[in-house]
């Protein structure tokens, strides 16, 4: 739903693309209705795991992302489970680690609603990921920094939104200066972006290190964000950067066994490859690599999808063209 979520609020049209938009923001708003109702089979996993408080983070950022679509035309009843869930979950303590992001998005989608919210949760958060920061576009996953894709999966795109409605709503309960913040979270979000598009390689491919690679093309998250929020450097002109995620998609799911036969994802890399999979692995949270379509948030029109293609970084560099240096930066 996270990643959807910005294509499910582009204005309707006359398009075959726009009808299936539509018939499937419907099955949305449907789905989040039976997913907090008791007496309804799809009503989610709420109690007791703490893993909910990871799901409930990507579910109530489809909310912030497309609230006039997705949370707007749900029933005050709706409404008043799905925020109970939602404070409910406070009962999780989250570990040191992006999990503190979880707990504050959490928080971020309460405030924006006008409900009542838990300050300490978003303060602790944004302090500890900017204590963790490591320099030049790279956050540590807690006091240890850990070589992975969490900054896709997780942390650039959650401290961006989380810093966006604290600026929004003019939240003031403490001494955060939320405009530098979010200032420097996206100046470091657009460095991270040029590691991520240095990343993809030649043929589409890129390094599959650390943890939950299961989740896929959501690595490239922060470039879809920077691309629909319009904010991408001039160092990532947006049809280089839409040339090299297409070429990471098609790398990753050109492979049929990415889906079972009921068309669901299966759990693994390029295919099924459920060895893979970690302790908290299960077929629902596969589908964060939906994050990674984020500027399809943007209509077809846009400057994104017609600007000319472009090779990206390492096709440059690997098929003998010129090719930008790259320098570390100090925000």
């Amino acid at each position: 739903m996270a990643g959807i979520a910005p294509w499910l609020s582009l204005p309707d049209d006359n398009s075959d693309e726009s009808r299936l938009n539509s018939r499937l923001r419907e099955q949305a708003l449907a789905s989040y209705t039976h997913s907090v109702d008791p007496g309804s089979a799809d009503y989610l996993l709420w109690k007791p795991e703490p893993q909910a408080l990871v799901d409930s983070a990507y579910y109530t950022n489809a909310l912030l992302r497309a609230p006039k679509q997705l949370w707007e035309p749900l029933s005050a009843v709706t409404k008043k489970r799905l925020i109970d869930e939602i404070k409910d979950l406070r009962r999780v303590s989250p570990p040191y680690q992006n999990w503190l992001l979880f707990a504050a998005m959490n928080e971020a989608f309460l405030l924006s609603i006008g409900e009542q919210w838990d300050p300490m949760r978003i303060d602790l958060a944004i302090r500890k990921i900017n204590e963790w920061y490591v320099g030049d576009g790279w956050y540590g996953d807690g006091p240890r920094f850990h070589f992975d894709h969490y900054g896709g999966y997780v942390i650039h795109s959650m401290l961006v939104e989380i810093l966006e409605i604290l600026v929004a709503t003019n939240a003031k309960f403490n001494s955060l200066d939320t405009v530098a913040l979010l200032d420097q979270a996206y100046k470091r979000m657009q460095r991270y972006g040029q590691h991520l598009e240095r990343l993809i390689g030649p043929d589409g491919s890129y390094a599959p290190i650390g943890r939950s690679l299961t989740y896929r093309t959501a690595v490239f998250q922060p470039l879809g964000l920077l691309a629909w929020r319009k904010k991408l450097p001039a160092a990532l002109p947006e049809g280089q950067v839409r040339s090299a995620t297409v070429a990471a998609q098609q790398a990753i799911f050109r492979f049929p066994s990415n889906f079972d036969a009921n068309g669901y994802l299966t759990i693994g890399f390029t295919g099924h490859l459920p060895t893979l999979g970690d302790i908290y692995s299960n077929a629902g949270s596969m589908y964060i690599t939906s994050e990674s379509l984020v500027a399809l948030g943007l209509p077809a029109s846009d400057s994104y999808w017609t600007a000319p293609a472009l090779d990206w970084t390492s096709k440059k560099a690997f098929s003998g063209q010129p090719f930008p240096k790259d320098y570390y930066v100090d925000y």
